[in-house]
């Protein structure tokens, strides 16, 4: 083979693996981009879901299906969940208005 020829090869190894990792970047960006929409709904369905549970927790104590520490517990991670979704909800509105006093 022709110098030529194997600097033509290389050449266009180079190229295919430039458009690789720009591919593999491209996906990563993807990946690694946060939806705050689609962070916010699924924190609010978690919530609603731990709250199911301690209903249904409740309604089995009842029925004599299910105990009081089960009840208890389920409570308080609804409770915690509950908490938690406020203090976020309190920390976004405070950054907000602190962007809203911002001078333009």
């Amino acid at each position: 083979m022709s110098t030529a020829s194997i600097a033509n090869n290389a050449y266009q190894m180079a190229a295919k693996l430039q458009q690789q990792a720009r591919a593999a970047e491209d996906v990563g960006a993807q990946r690694d981009s946060v939806d705050f929409g689609q962070m916010v709904q699924e924190a609010v369905e978690t919530v609603v879901d731990k709250g199911r549970a301690a209903d249904d927790k409740a309604i089995g104590m009842i029925e004599g299906k299910t105990g009081v520490v089960d009840v208890v517990t389920a409570v308080a991670e609804t409770e915690v969940a509950l908490e938690t979704m406020v203090t976020v909800r309190d920390r976004v509105i405070s950054a907000y208005e602190e962007i809203m006093r911002m001078p333009i």
